[in-house]
């Protein structure tokens, strides 16, 4: 499926690395955990980071029910949510052309307030699975009280775009002879080491969801 273009979700510089089909979209939504989320209240726009899952066409945000970016953004107002992940520096010969090689997806849509404990719940555990697979498996569930501490907001995408850059940089012709190294420096994302709690009882495995990762 295609996202229509609108006014608000077509990429206008360099319209040749826009991409509007779902695919694309939530291939990069899946590749992270961090967002950023962008929205205007009485004239004054927000853009707060923070994780999120998805589920289908639906993505999920969570936080203290006391914050101020849930309370606003729960009354039905639009957002903006966007990720981007960045692949590699691209280094030009000259300052102008240096770029980045990256992958970035902006999605729109109306954020409501998840009711249905069951979705809540399956909503929590879409956000854990999404920043460390498996974990969720591993320790206590979420209590009544601390149920009640989470509001949880579901964003429908309504419209989406992404846009990627790939590739060597690209200089004007007459920069090529300038004695200048150019190239790519890849960005590589990973672990290191994992650190145990000072206070973990002797005893106690790493758990699956963390050493898989090394």
């Amino acid at each position: 499926m295609d996202y229509p273009k609108s006014p608000r979700n077509t990429v206008k510089r360099i319209p040749k690395r826009g991409h509007y089909d779902e695919a694309t979209v939530f291939s990069i939504l899946d590749a992270g955990f961090l967002c950023h989320l962008g929205f205007v209240v009485d004239g004054q726009p927000y853009v707060i980071p923070t994780s999120y899952g998805r589920k289908g066409a639906r993505l999920y945000i969570h936080g203290a029910s006391t914050s101020r970016m849930l309370k606003v953004t729960e009354t039905g107002i639009p957002v903006c949510l966007t990720v981007t992940h960045v692949d590699a520096l691209v280094l030009a010969r000259s300052a102008f052309h240096h770029s980045m090689n990256y992958r970035s997806a902006v999605v729109f849509g109306t954020a409501e307030l998840v009711t249905d404990e069951d979705e809540k719940m399956d909503a929590l555990f879409c956000i854990s699975e999404n920043i460390l697979k498996g974990r969720w498996d591993e320790v206590r569930p979420p209590n009544a009280i601390e149920m009640k501490a989470t509001s949880v907001l579901a964003i429908d995408i309504e419209e989406a775009s992404a846009k990627i850059r790939t590739g060597p940089p690209g200089d004007d012709a007459e920069d090529y002879d300038l004695p200048v190294w150019a190239g790519l420096l890849p960005v590589k994302k990973g672990y290191e080491e994992a650190v145990p709690d000072p206070l973990l009882k002797e005893g106690i495995e790493m758990g699956h969801s963390v050493a898989d990762w090394k």
